[in-house]
C-alpha cells in the first residue's frame, strides 16, 4: 500500500511528471511496432536472415549488400536489441531521479529493464536453436509461448509505469479482487499462446482454402501445431465469455472504473472481429498483424482494467 509520505514527497529532480509520463507511454507504443515487427519477421519467414549467428548477423556487426529476409530480421534485432535497451534505460534514470524512493514507477521501470533483457536473450535463443523459418519440431511450441509469456509481461510492466506516472496509486487490494484480476490475466496469456500458436501453424502449413484448413485442424495424423489450431477459436470462446463477465462486473461493483470496463470490452468486440476475419481470409500476413495488435491492445486494456481494481483507494491512504 502506497502511504501518505511517497504520494506527496516531492522530486528531486528530472522534470515535470507529464513529461515523463508521456515518454513512458511512447516506450510503451515503440514496443508495440517493435512486437508486430517481430510478427511480421516470422510470418515472412525472416526469422534466419542473419543466419545462426547472435549478436552478428551473419557474422558482421551490419550486414552488407544483404538479402531481404536479412534486413527485416536485422531491423527487428537492432530495434529490440540496441535501440529499446536504450529507451528503457533513459525510462530508468529518469525514474530514479525524478521519483522518490519506494515510488511504484521506480518498480515498475526496474522490472521493465529485467523482462526488456530476457526477451532479447529468449530471442537470442530461438536463433541459435533453430527455432526459426519452416522449424516444426514441438521444442519450438516451448520456446514460442515462452517468448510469448515473456513479451506481455514486458508490455504490462511498461503499460503500469506509464499508468503510475500518471498520478495513480499503487495496488493495494486484496481478496476477491485480486484473483479475478489474476484469472483474467491468466486467462488471456493463455488465449495468447494459444493464437501464437495458431499463427505460426498458418506460417508453417498455409491453407488453400477455409474447409482444407479445417479439415488439416482436426486430422488425427496432422502436425501438432496444426491441430492446436483448431482449439484456438474455442479457447478464444471461452476466454471472451470469461472477459465480458468480468468487465462487466467490475463496472457493477466500481463505477470509477467503468472507462478501463468498456474499453476493454470494446478491444474484445475488435479481437473477436478481425479473428473471424483472419481465419475467412485464410490469414494472410497483414491480417495477422492487424490481428496481433488488437491482441495487444486487449492485454494493455485489461491490465490497466485490474490495476484500478487493484488499486489503493485514495480515502486509506
Amino acid at each position: 500500500m502506497v502511504n501518505a509520505e511517497v504520494r506527496e514527497a516531492p522530486a528531486a529532480s528530472g522534470g515535470h511528471p507529464t513529461q515523463f509520463a508521456r515518454y513512458a507511454w511512447g516506450v510503451l507504443v515503440f514496443n508495440l511496432a517493435v512486437v508486430l515487427w517481430g510478427a511480421y519477421v516470422r510470418a515472412s519467414g525472416s526469422g534466419a536472415g542473419c543466419g545462426n549467428h547472435w549478436p552478428l548477423c551473419n557474422g558482421e556487426v551490419t550486414p552488407h549488400s544483404p538479402a531481404v529476409a536479412t534486413m527485416i530480421e536485422f531491423t527487428h534485432r537492432a530495434t529490440s536489441g540496441p535501440i529499446d535497451i536504450a529507451l528503457v534505460t533513459v525510462l530508468l534514470v529518469w525514474a530514479f531521479r525524478r521519483f522518490p524512493r519506494y515510488h511504484p514507477v521506480r518498480l515498475g521501470t526496474v522490472l521493465s529493464m529485467v523482462f526488456l533483457l530476457s526477451e532479447a536473450l529468449i530471442g537470442a535463443a530461438l536463433v541459435l536453436l533453430g527455432h526459426v523459418e519452416k522449424n516444426a519440431s514441438v521444442t519450438r511450441a516451448y520456446s514460442l509461448s515462452t517468448h510469448l509469456i515473456n513479451t506481455l509481461t514486458l508490455l504490462a510492466c511498461l503499460t503500469l509505469t506509464a499508468w503510475w506516472a500518471g498520478g495513480k496509486p499503487a495496488l493495494g487490494a486484496r481478496g476477491r479482487a485480486v484473483w479475478l484480476a489474476a484469472v483474467s490475466l491468466g486467462v488471456v496469456i493463455v488465449l495468447g499462446v494459444s493464437g501464437a500458436i495458431a499463427a505460426l501453424g498458418d506460417t508453417l502449413f498455409p491453407a488453400q482454402s477455409l474447409a482444407a484448413g479445417l479439415a488439416q485442424d482436426w486430422d488425427p495424423s496432422a502436425n501438432i501445431f496444426l491441430r492446436l489450431r483448431g482449439l484456438h477459436p474455442l479457447v478464444a470462446a471461452g476466454a471472451g465469455a470469461w472477459l465480458l463477465f468480468y468487465a462487466v462486473s467490475s463496472a457493477s461493483r466500481r463505477p470509477d472504473v467503468r472507462s478501463q470496463a468498456w474499453t476493454m470490452v470494446a478491444c474484445l468486440g475488435a479481437q473477436i472481429l478481425t479473428g473471424v476475419t483472419n481465419l475467412l481470409l485464410l490469414a494472410p500476413i497483414w491480417m495477422q498483424m492487424v490481428h496481433l495488435l488488437l491482441a495487444d491492445m486487449l492485454w494493455i486494456s485489461l491490465v490497466l482494467l485490474c490495476a484500478s481494481m487493484l488499486a489503493t483507494r485514495i480515502e486509506s491512504v
